[in-house]
């Protein structure tokens, strides 16, 4: 599974463990987080996130 980072704030989106507290199940892929996804620490897009190499 892969990491994405918050190219804002640094917030890392795993998607082993998913984002419970907004509703995104544990091995939830990034292509299927919904569009309208927010960062929970910085409010920007899906869009501002980069893959972790």
């Amino acid at each position: 599974m892969k990491k994405y980072v918050c190219d804002v704030c640094g917030y890392i989106y795993d998607e082993a463990a998913g984002d419970p507290d907004n509703g995104i199940e544990a091995g939830t892929k990034w292509e299927d987080v919904p569009e309208d996804f927010l960062c929970p620490l910085c409010g920007v897009g899906k869009d501002q996130f980069s893959e972790v190499e």
